[in-house]
């Protein structure tokens, strides 16, 4: 008998860094169980540092999101799309194409993306464009769900919410943003707050120590 092929999981994300806050915990957890876990980052973020080079900007952040992928265990691939133009840039360079060829190939069981209440543009874009992404899948579809990142709280509540106990990968998510020494005081400082007590109080709903939660949309 053949051997048999390893779940493919895909995370969609809008800049480096946001695959690891809002699915680190998930990530780690599916590659420890075997699944393959590719994060596709749709922009470099390079307005995140205006007084530098773009150049400088890009290289930095890229090499900090495959860094991260590493302590998690997933692949990280880059589309390069413009900082806040993101939906403008995907439909302009044809990554449509792209990205649907991606998920005909490998088949996800699972898509992870940006939740419509973030009130980042680019996240909302991202998810704008995996629902039309979506649409377009023949065949069986793969389970949707969406994390959040800058909506603290979610207020769609008719959604149903799939629980992953992540209390022995926690800290390899933590342990991932610390390789984006770029955003600590953009993203990752702000953030950390929220990364903690979302965890601990999604933990408490499934009794475990850590969890995340994500909305099945689809």
């Amino acid at each position: 008998m053949g051997k048999k092929k390893r779940e493919f999981v895909l995370v969609l994300g809008a800049h480096s860094d946001d695959f690891v806050i809002g699915a680190g915990g998930t990530i780690a957890e599916y590659s420890r169980e075997g699944k393959r876990v590719l994060c596709v980052v749709f922009s470099y973020g390079e307005l995140s540092h205006p007084w530098m080079k773009k150049e400088e900007v890009v290289k930095i952040r890229e090499e900090e999101a495959h860094k991260a992928g590493k302590v998690l265990g997933c692949r990280v691939k880059y589309f390069g799309l413009k900082d806040q133009g993101v939906y403008e840039d995907y439909k302009n360079k044809g990554i449509e194409n792209k990205l649907l060829e991606l998920i005909k190939k490998n088949k996800p069981t699972k898509v992870f993306t940006h939740s419509i209440e973030d009130p980042h543009p680019d996240h909302r874009a991202v998810h704008k464009i995996t629902k039309e992404i979506y649409a377009q899948i023949s065949g069986k579809k793969p389970e949707l769900y969406v994390y959040s990142i800058w909506n603290p709280v979610s207020i769609k509540t008719s959604w149903p919410k799939m629980y992953v106990d992540i209390t022995k990968s926690f800290s390899k998510k933590l342990k991932a943003l610390k390789e984006y020494p770029s955003q600590r005081f953009q993203a990752i400082y702000p953030l950390m707050v929220f990364v903690f007590w979302r965890a601990f109080k999604n933990g408490l709903k499934i009794r475990k120590r850590m969890a995340e939660t994500f909305y099945r949309v689809k």
